[in-house]
């Protein structure tokens, strides 16, 4: 990795073996930050407090080695991502404004798909690592990882169902709880709907009688002016003297017809005057048909205000303003639809009930078959952490896992009981230590000093790596709380665990950084920095002189170097 900008780190350069590396160096001198480094390019929060000051950002790039076809390379590559023969570049940059960009193989990439390779590449365990598996959830999460398949499968199954359920209950607890609100909605409806079909509206029907009732109500001056206007056009029989148009056009008709062979023009007009006189008749006709039938009846004009007035009644309370029946009739067919899911809650109730009853039985029994997983791998799982526990100078030791469940008469069954239930199943799970002979098992949270937890995510670390391994793990300051023998046997598994993947420790322990493959020391300059220079790989009298500025704080003392010397020789000949 380089580091550029990050924390007190100004430009550094870490080269990390491929087996056991210990990065060891002052408290304060910045060994954090190649954790924090590692974590920014596995897709961590970015804190724009890390930037150095005085940098506009801070810059951390990565060469991590990803065999082809590995589920890490796969994802890699739908993201864009280019290998150069096996190797994969990732770089983060954090700006001190709080802005972040992720890149992956030459490629800009979301920070999320960090996040997705992290899970592929690296175990990364530090001290909240610890306080993290003090929480039953964590254990239980833990142990449902060791077990893999035997959880995994029934446990999908189990999710999916108790989505389900969950979704039926606040259905139907909806349906119950308001069925008061929803039976009083459906008799407004009710009434409404049976109150418009009383009336029966038409479509379009308030429109006709609003022209009708305008009609009726100026029915004799419609009759009035129908009359002066058909004696204009046809005349008058009571009157033969009078003058009349369709008399005046008749005769001037006639005297273009008379002279009409003379001039085509003058014979076009005297066409167009004879389509004048037809479409005179035609009117007057039209009008003398129009009194006719003109109906001034006031029982009709009262009958027809009745029924305008029971359509505004509706759509008073029915419509919208201005849109009329129509909106009376949209009104209707909404509220009949409404009123059928309505009148239906009762068949609804019952099939969700039916659909509920059957998903706690399903739930029943992947519940039992997630307890009788979770037995069965936690037997083993506690075998195989106390074994490593031995190791670890802790040989009298025993770790078991309480599984049980709480009784609760709204739960599902599980082993005879009635018991409560979540997203997980019905297991509540805890991780017991009894350190040494005699001492009954407790929580690990109560039983557990700092270093013997220390020890226990060691340990279960370590299982894991033989069950669901990944290709690097690193550990910052897991060994605190521990000295003596015991860091001894911690840097042995930890050179034991290098031999199946890369492990990379931040530690302050000698004990611990003895065991290692590559020492790198983190030092600052006399301006509190870290340059390039400032990450050294530690060789020969360097590494004796580091380790026994560990042991004792003092590089010359010949009692440290001593020690140091014979840490550094049991190490090679247990390797």
């Amino acid at each position: 990795m380089r580091i550029r900008s990050l924390g007190v780190i100004d430009d550094a350069v870490v080269e990390l073996s491929p087996g056991f590396t210990a990065v060891t160096g002052e408290t304060g001198a910045g060994k954090t930050m190649v954790v924090t480094s590692l974590g920014l390019l596995l897709g961590g929060r970015a804190d724009p407090a890390l930037v150095r000051i005085g940098a506009k950002s801070a810059v951390v790039e990565g060469r991590i080695g990803v065999p082809a076809g590995a589920p890490a390379a796969v994802r890699a590559e739908e993201a864009g991502a280019e290998l150069e023969d096996g190797t994969l570049l990732i770089s983060r940059t954090v700006s001190a404004e709080g802005r972040s960009r992720a890149h992956i193989g030459g490629r800009s990439v979301p920070v999320g798909v960090l996040s997705e390779l992290a899970d592929e590449l690296v175990a990364v365990h530090g001290q909240t690592d610890q306080q993290g598996l003090l929480r039953p959830a964590r254990q239980r999460e833990a142990l449902d990882r060791y077990a893999g398949g035997a959880v995994s499968g029934p446990h999908t199954k189990y999710a999916a169902a108790y989505r389900r359920l969950r979704s039926v209950a606040t259905e139907l607890d909806e349906l119950t709880t308001r069925a008061r609100e929803r039976a009083q909605e459906a008799d407004m409806l009710r009434f409404g709907l049976n109150e418009i079909a009383g009336v029966e509206p038409r479509a379009g029907e308030d429109v006709e009688l609003a022209a009708e009732a305008e009609r009726l109500g100026h029915a004799e001056a419609l009759a009035s002016a129908a009359s002066v206007a058909h004696t204009a056009l046809a005349g008058n029989p009571e009157d033969p003297e009078g003058v009349d148009a369709t008399t005046l056009v008749a005769g001037a008709g006639r005297a273009l017809d008379a002279v009409r062979a003379h001039d085509p023009a003058l014979a076009s007009l005297a066409d167009r005057m004879g389509e004048i006189s037809i479409l005179l008749g035609d009117v007057a006709g039209e009008l003398a048909g129009y009194a006719d039938n003109l109906d001034a009846d006031p029982l009709r004009l009262a009958a027809v205000e009745e029924r305008r007035a029971a359509l505004t009644g509706l759509t008073r309370k029915y419509g919208e303003t201005g849109e009329g029946i129509a909106a009376v009739l949209a009104w209707s067919e909404e509220s009949a639809g409404r009123l059928t899911e309505l009148e239906g809650d009762d068949d609804r109730i019952g099939e969700l009930t039916v659909e509920r009853d059957a998903l706690r039985g399903e739930l029943s029994g992947l519940a039992q078959a997630l307890t009788d997983a979770r037995t069965e791998a936690a037997a083993r799982f506690a075998e195989a952490v106390t074994e490593e526990l031995a190791s670890l100078a802790m040989p009298h030791a025993r770790v078991s896992f309480a599984i049980g469940q709480t009784e609760d008469p709204e739960g599902v069954e599980v082993g005879g009981r009635t018991v409560a239930y979540g997203p997980h199943g019905a297991d509540e799970v805890e991780l017991l230590l009894a350190p040494h002979p005699g001492a009954p098992p407790r929580p690990i949270a109560k039983g557990a000093s700092g270093g013997e937890l220390s020890r226990v995510m060691l340990a279960v670390e370590v299982v894991f790596a033989g069950t669901d391994p990944v290709p690097t793990y690193l550990f910052d300051e897991v060994d605190a709380g521990v000295g003596g023998k015991a860091a001894v046997e911690i840097g042995r598994r930890l050179a034991k665990l290098a031999k199946t993947a890369q492990v990379v420790v931040v530690t302050h322990l000698p004990q611990v950084a003895a065991f290692a493959d590559r020492q790198l020391l983190v030092e600052k300059t006399n301006d509190g920095s870290v340059t390039r220079s400032g990450v050294t790989v530690l060789e020969g009298e360097d590494r004796v002189r580091e380790l026994s500025r560990m042991l004792a704080g003092q590089e010359d003392s010949e009692t440290a170097r001593a020690h140091a010397e014979e840490l550094l020789a049991t190490a090679r000949a247990d390797g």
